[in-house]
């Protein structure tokens, strides 16, 4: 990226660019719209002359090398600057155009039209060396697809409101005066003219320098031998040709198959114009957050479909007027949000494909590839209708033979496209999930409001609004909030992304930087990301951090390094909870035992509550996390009962016991050993019953009676368990006086053996 324009510059820069395409887009729709088709229709041309006048737009190209060579001996800007002044003067005999037909020399006018329109083409194609260079540096940054979409839509806008105005005026008659096509052509030199003067203000493309210092021939070598060049450049041959021939020609379809006056070919053209306007929004919207590669694919998709009512529907239709005037503006708003669509992205791709050192020399390669498929387009398919129209086709066949050809080759570039390098783009499946997600899209709202806001009020809230609307596509314009040195900010973009399905590596490297620059601020919210994220590069870090003075960072290290289930660790952080004094730290390192589930760890959550005085929250969470190492989910309903004083826990436990007894002698009643059956089936129920039998008096004379001695022995007497140390722990527990005045533990390990009895019932079940 150029680094001579400062932000201020860079902004000036593109104001004044703003501006000139302004004036440029109204000269080209009255110097090189299809006002000239249609005055060429009304001076009696034939397809072939229409399409070799349509093939100057694209003749236009082969002279970029002269404008190399000029920028050479003087500079971009001032090549771009009088070619293109030039370019509308020398549009001058197309006014006398009109007049000499009138005077009856038809060949003579034609010849004036074909004079003007080519000498206009010269001087563009002379002066657009610059284009490429330009719309490069001004078009740098993270913004780059969206600045270049704005630049279309400047373009297609002023094209619609040109060509409304002109459709408004032509109204006015059956038949427009001839007279008013010379006048408009003035009009258009004028603003032509006043284009040209204000490239002169334009900075000098840096991208010049660089290129003087390739060799031509080593650059098209280079670049040829590489095969998604290559593929991209056939691609961009054959959307060029069909793109030029459905689009020019589809005003000759208007006016030759559906007999429409000038007035409403016009109209007809404002829709086309309203169509490229669409699909650059839909661009601007979507570029820079889906990528170009599945961009480029849908706008082909709609050139196709487009086409395919020409060829599918029958000649009935011309006779129906208002179908037919419904049909027309359908046709040319698609043909154009589609082919129009597809020629600005694969511009875009086409500078994002190119090492900018190569910028100037490939863009000339680039539209004399471009210029040699419309051109030859144009004139072919012009020679094709005087063909098949000579041999006695009516037109309505003859158009439906040329764009059923136009179709077939719009497939071919389908299947190519879909071998495209993607430069970064979403999948194209990915991508149409983005356009069908209503959260996608108001994800992309957000963030294009978010880019442009510098007021911090209104930033939190936009960034509050990305919590609540989580997605991929926002990632990156939460990593640069990230970085705000406004804490509140900092704050509001981490805790989005804490909604996010998953973190790429640009943001898991975002993340860890964090984790080592903002301590005691937003640190511990990056560590608690990570760690959802199971962002194994950040391992390292999260160890090192986890004996941080920062103990809310700390903590929440300790609970990552626990989700990314890094067990190597597990001891150093019993180490660390043990010795802290801090109640938040050994809180959330007990939250870690829970996730860790190492049976190894209830002794260490045991030696938590013979710590002096634990606060009662800390109890609870020694509970929890003693449940869920054991999996005992039905534990957090039965702690809640007791916390909110609906029943004592000896009410509690009992009632545990009691509902395994019973389950226990439902599901045995009336079982019998059969006959022959092995001693240890018969041991294994005979255990059982005397589990089941023992088990509420062991719990009663525990919870009530304070006696541990039976329901230590029933515990030590499980023939079965599902924890063989906890079963050791446990029957050691109950009798330690230090635990004892813990309900919460006490309930725990009624709940846990109750568990246990519920679970070698199952066993003997089976």
């Amino acid at each position: 990226m150029p680094d001579s324009l400062s932000p201020y510059r860079l902004g000036k820069a593109r104001s004044l660019y703003n501006v000139f395409n302004v004036f440029n887009a109204f000269s080209y729709t009255l110097l090189a719209g299809s006002l000239i088709t249609i005055l060429a229709i009304r001076m009696e041309a034939s397809s072939t002359v229409i399409g070799i006048l349509s093939s100057f737009v694209y003749v236009a190209y082969f002279f970029l090398p002269i404008g190399k060579i000029l920028a050479r001996l003087l500079s971009i800007i001032s090549v771009y600057c009088w070619t293109w002044i030039l370019r509308s003067l020398t549009m001058s005999p197309f006014i006398i155009a009109p007049f000499v037909f009138q005077s009856g020399h038809r060949d003579l006018a034609l010849g004036l039209m074909v004079l003007g329109t080519f000498c206009f083409h010269l001087n563009r194609g002379i002066g657009m060396i610059g284009n490429n260079p330009v719309l490069d540096e001004l078009a740098s940054g993270p913004d780059r697809g969206s600045y270049m979409t704005l630049i279309q839509i400047i373009n297609a806008g002023l094209g619609m409101l040109t060509n409304l105005a002109v459709a408004m005026l032509f109204s006015f008659w059956q038949d427009p005066p001839l007279v008013l096509y010379a006048i408009l052509t003035v009009i258009g030199i004028i603003s032509g003219v006043i284009s040209g003067l204000m490239i002169k203000k334009l900075p000098e493309p840096e991208t010049d320098k660089n290129a003087k210092k390739v060799n031509f021939g080593n650059m098209l070598k280079e670049s040829f031998s590489d095969a998604p060049f290559r593929k991209f450049m056939t691609i961009l041959f054959m959307i060029a040709l069909a793109s030029g021939v459905a689009r020019i020609f589809a005003v000759v379809y208007c006016r030759e198959v559906f007999h429409q006056s000038d007035s409403m070919v016009v109209l007809y053209t404002v829709f086309g114009g309203f169509g490229q306007l669409s699909v650059g929004f839909a661009t601007k919207f979507l570029v820079d957050r889906i990528g170009v590669k599945p961009l480029f694919i849908i706008c082909t998709v709609f050139g196709l479909v487009s086409m395919l009512p020409i060829v599918l529907l029958p000649v009935s239709i011309i006779d129906n007027a208002a179908v037919a005037v419904v049909f027309l503006i359908i046709l040319l708003f698609m043909l154009n949000f589609g082919f129009l669509g597809a020629e600005g992205i694969a511009q875009t791709y086409f500078l994002g494909l190119i090492p900018a050192k190569y910028m100037l020399d490939m863009g000339i390669v680039y539209f004399i590839c471009f210029g040699i498929a419309g051109a030859g387009g144009s004139f072919v398919a012009g020679l094709f209708l005087d063909t098949f129209t000579g041999l006695g086709f009516s037109s309505f066949a003859t158009f439906k033979f040329l764009y059923l050809v136009l179709i077939v080759i719009i497939g071919v570039v389908l299947a190519l496209q879909r071998k495209l390098v993607r430069l970064g783009s979403l999948s194209f499946k990915n991508a149409l999930e983005v356009i069908f997600s209503f959260r996608d899209l108001r994800a992309i709202t957000l963030l294009d409001k978010l880019s442009k806001t510098n007021d911090s009020q209104e930033e939190e809230a936009i960034l509050d609004a990305l919590h609540d609307t989580p997605s991929q596509l926002a990632i990156t314009g939460l990593l640069d909030k990230a970085q705000s040195p406004r804490l509140s900010t900092r704050l509001e973009a981490l805790r989005a992304m804490e909604t996010l399905s998953a973190l790429s590596e640009e943001a898991e490297h975002a993340l860890i930087q964090d984790l080592l620059n903002h301590p005691y601020t937003t640190a511990y919210i990056s560590a608690r990301i990570l760690g959802t994220h199971n962002a194994s590069a950040a391992l390292p870090v999260l160890r090192e951090l986890a004996a941080s003075q920062d103990y809310m960072l700390a903590g929440e290290a300790i609970i990552a390094l626990a989700r990314m289930e890094d067990h190597a660790f597990r001891p150093q952080i019993e180490d660390i909870i043990i010795k802290t004094e801090n109640p938040r730290l050994k809180l959330m390192g007990v939250e870690a035992f829970g996730i860790y589930k190492s049976v190894y760890s209830l002794s260490v959550l045991l030696d938590i509550l013979r710590s002096a005085n634990p606060p009662p929250y800390l109890c609870d969470g020694v509970a929890l996390a003693m449940a869920d190492i054991l999996g005992l989910h039905r534990f957090y309903p039965l702690l809640l009962k007791f916390l909110a004083n609906e029943a004592p826990s000896p009410v509690l436990a009992i009632d545990e016991a009691e509902s395994a007894t019973e389950r226990y002698r439902a599901v045995h009643r009336g079982r019998h050993l059969k006959m022959g059956a092995s001693l240890k089936k018969e041991a294994r129920l005979a255990a059982g019953n005397h589990q089941a039998k023992t088990l509420l008096p062991a719990v009663k004379a525990f919870m009530l009676e304070k006696k541990p001695d039976l329901l230590s022995r029933w515990i030590l007497e499980l023939p079965e368990t599902t924890n063989p140390i906890a079963q050791s722990i446990f029957a050691e527990a109950i009798f330690d006086d230090e635990l004892n005045g813990y309900e919460r533990l006490k309930l725990l390990i009624v709940h846990w053996a109750s568990r246990e009895l519920r679970n070698w019932d199952k066993k003997e079940a089976e």
